[in-house]
């Protein structure tokens, strides 16, 4: 099975098996909102538990 490209762009698959990826909605229109929220922006987002199988299989065929 090939890895599937689309989704080894987005997602991260780190040393001890958690896929994470880049917080939605931080490229623009970002002025309006509050310093917590644009802060909170910049960290990445941990999947949950059903998606992280699915994601690695195709990820890491």
């Amino acid at each position: 099975m090939k890895t599937h490209k689309a989704l080894a762009k987005r997602f991260k698959v780190t040393k001890k098996g958690k896929v994470l990826k880049r917080t939605a909605g931080q490229d623009h229109f970002n002025s309006r909102e509050s310093g917590k929220i644009t802060r909170n922006k910049r960290r990445d987002r941990q999947m949950s538990e059903t998606l992280t199988k699915t994601i690695k299989k195709l990820v890491r065929p």
